[in-house]
């Protein structure tokens, strides 16, 4: 699951983003108004975690302008201010949810995973005979259970929402886990092979496929990549 926090406060930012990834969630950090917003139209994410008071565009701005272009990812604002006016008026504006601050980190994944129970995150990934459940991160494959680490988990299910898309080394380094790709190291080759041992090496079918020199990329079929 991707979640995007707008987040000023480089503190309270790190914070989150350590605690949402110790979770198995995949998470991306916007310091100013602006840039959220920016993300949040032209990435896919399952739920905005948005400051009210944020640098070059506030948060109001940003949920209004994004709910003005029928932008419908789940929102669930962070803000200081505790006032019922302000509160009613996130929501009346779009918001999903709203939190106070301080909270307690507990309280927060609380509300996420209210999101969840709501419907308002698909929180079922499927294709062909494998079906990811995102609330409790489990794999089943053909009625059977798949025991994953949070990495694992981590990797198929960015496999799985980027389904027949080609996805290098350095795009799985930065994004499962959060540094620059570094050639000398094979950690990456290291967990998908780890990964496809338990997804695919019980099933005729190979879901997990490998394009030689280029990445890996799911599908159950074999696609030619053409350089571009």
């Amino acid at each position: 699951m991707r979640i995007l926090v707008v987040e000023d406060e480089q503190k309270v930012a790190r914070f989150l983003k350590k605690g949402l990834e110790a979770e198995g969630y995949e998470v991306e950090i916007a310091a100013d108004g602006k840039t959220g917003e920016k993300l949040a139209r032209s990435e896919n994410y399952d739920i905005i975690l948005l400051d009210v008071l944020l640098p070059k565009k506030d948060g109001f701005e940003v949920l209004r302008d994004l709910r003005k272009d029928e932008i419908r990812t789940p929102i669930l604002m962070l803000t200081a201010r505790s006032s019922t006016e302000d509160i009613v008026g996130g929501l009346d504006q779009g918001a999903d949810d709203y939190l106070t601050k301080p909270f307690v980190f507990h309280e927060l994944l609380a509300r996420l995973r209210s999101l969840m129970r709501r419907g308002a995150v698909k929180t079922k990934l499927k294709y062909g005979d494998l079906t990811l459940d995102t609330i409790a991160h489990k794999a089943i494959r053909s009625g059977n259970a798949i025991e994953l680490t949070v990495r694992e988990y981590a990797l198929i299910e960015y496999f799985m929402r980027n389904r027949g898309k080609l996805i290098t080394r350095q795009e799985l380094s930065k994004e499962i886990w959060g540094y620059n790709f570094d050639p000398g190291t094979n950690v990456v080759d290291v967990y998908v092979n780890h990964l496809r041992k338990k997804i695919d090496s019980d099933f005729s079918t190979k879901l997990i496929q490998t394009e030689r020199g280029k990445g890996y990329y799911l599908s159950d079929k074999k696609i030619t990549f053409k350089s571009v």
